[in-house]
């Protein structure tokens, strides 16, 4: 047995890893409704459901990704180098929401 390996041994390492995996096609989903309607100056980010859900969704699946990987480490000693990748790029994705909302522009 390996002191640390690629893939997730828990339930909650394996969630954290399928979330960031959902990010990432949300995120790409809503970057390519995006492209495809054209950048609208009248327009905020609520008026356009078909943009904003998927990207709405890819957040809330990272910060997820983030919750489920930290509770898969410490509780769980979950050791996996994909968890832990995971992990961090949920807590960027909350740190980068945080700052949107706490500090709006």
């Amino acid at each position: 047995m390996n002191l640390i390996d690629f893939m997730p041994k828990t339930i909650l390492g394996k969630w954290s890893v399928g979330l960031v995996l959902l990010f990432f096609f949300l995120l790409a989903t809503g970057i390519l409704v995006i492209s495809r309607q054209g950048p609208r100056v009248d327009q905020t980010f609520f008026d356009n459901p078909v943009a904003s859900i998927p990207m709405l969704s890819a957040g809330a699946s990272a910060i997820a990704a983030f919750f489920a990987g930290i509770i898969s480490i410490f509780k769980y000693k979950e050791r996996s180098v994909s968890v832990f990748m995971a992990t961090v790029i949920g807590l960027f994705v909350m740190v980068f929401m945080l700052g949107e909302v706490l500090v709006p522009h």
